[in-house]
């Protein structure tokens, strides 16, 4: 091993004959003894190991005597997300958890591409210590999340025990949870109100999108209530209310039964924006995320057993929106 600055590791490994033909996986866990097989796996997955000087991605291939290898094993990422000055829309705090009205843009939790600027930032800030470690020190406090251009409200744990019992209810006891959320869609449902269930997993097709599965995936359900619709049946107002809680639930549900979120830039299109006069194709071009808001958001407090019921307030770009299209309601 040779260190090519402090915190960077090469580790090297010359296969011998009696690693001849031997799966690529077996041979460097039993050289790198000290690395996890799913370790190695990951960072050759990122491009991190040379084999006979060429990059190697995959860990199924046959290994011959004589082979070279080389692992780069990058710097260690902080062992907590830094703390950021970051103002909160807080809905309720006590001492044991608090909601938060999330804006849209604005990331849950740090990942590659975004170590700053998300929420975890800002509430490492806010709560300060007494978040330390809970939930993992990368998303320390999160329970559930919403997209990076979703809106709306949010529950975050400030202890263990919230944390443990808030995590149970968003994953085994739904019952004791109120999620509702504005949607502004295309076109009207041909019901009022109804249920959307399917299996939401991974596109074959793109990977980087979710779909409704006729085999595998995670089973979801989505409640709607056509709240008010255009006279021209163009688009429509309506409140969609989470069963099940899977990655972009909603997006993929309300795609899939034909009326897709207005200005959803990965599973609708803006199909009808000719249609409108100029001023309104003006804020739907300029509107480049979902046209959606997690407005209500009750649940049973871990601690107290009392109901708590927030609502969050529509951001001014969706009040704008929705006004454009000539849909209003009672807006909060």
């Amino acid at each position: 091993m040779n260190d090519t600055d402090q915190s960077t590791e090469i580790l090297e490994h010359t296969a011998t004959s009696a690693d001849e033909g031997a799966r690529l996986d077996r041979v460097l866990a039993g050289a790198w003894p000290e690395q996890s097989r799913s370790r190695i796996k990951s960072l050759i997955e990122d491009g991190h190991l040379l084999q006979n000087d060429q990059t190697v991605l995959k860990m199924s291939g046959k290994v011959k005597g004589g082979d070279k290898f080389v692992l780069t094993i990058p710097p260690a990422e902080p062992a907590l997300p830094e703390a950021e000055d970051i103002k909160l829309d807080v809905l309720y705090e006590d001492d044991d958890l608090l909601v938060i009205n999330k804006p849209a843009g604005m990331v849950v939790h740090p990942a590659a591409g975004n170590e700053s600027g998300t929420l975890v930032n800002a509430l490492l800030a806010h709560c300060g210590d007494s978040l330390s470690g809970i939930g993992g020190v990368r998303r320390p406090g999160i329970v559930h999340r919403l997209d990076k251009d979703t809106s709306g409200a949010m529950v975050v744990a400030k202890n263990d025990a919230a944390h443990r019992g808030l995590s149970t209810l968003f994953s085994e006891d739904k019952d004791n949870i109120d999620r509702a959320y504005l949607a502004v869609v295309w076109g009207v449902p041909a019901k009022s109100d109804g249920e959307i269930e399917g299996n939401i997993g991974r596109s074959p097709r793109n990977r980087k999108k979710m779909t409704v599965l006729k085999s595998g995936g995670k089973y979801a359900l989505t409640r709607y209530k056509l709240l008010q619709k255009r006279d021209d049946s163009l688009a429509s107002l309506v409140e969609c209310r989470l069963a099940t809680g899977r990655t972009h639930q909603i997006r993929v549900h309300m795609s899939h039964i034909g009326h897709s979120l207005v200005c959803d830039p990965v599973y609708g299109k803006n199909k009808y924006s000719q249609k409108f006069n100029f001023e309104t194709q003006e804020i739907l071009n300029a509107f480049n995320k979902q046209a959606l808001h997690a407005r209500t958001l009750g649940f049973v407090h871990p601690n107290t057993g009392t109901f708590i019921s927030t609502t969050a307030p529509l951001p001014d770009d969706l009040i704008a929106l929705i006004e454009s299209l000539n849909l209003s309601i009672k807006i909060g």
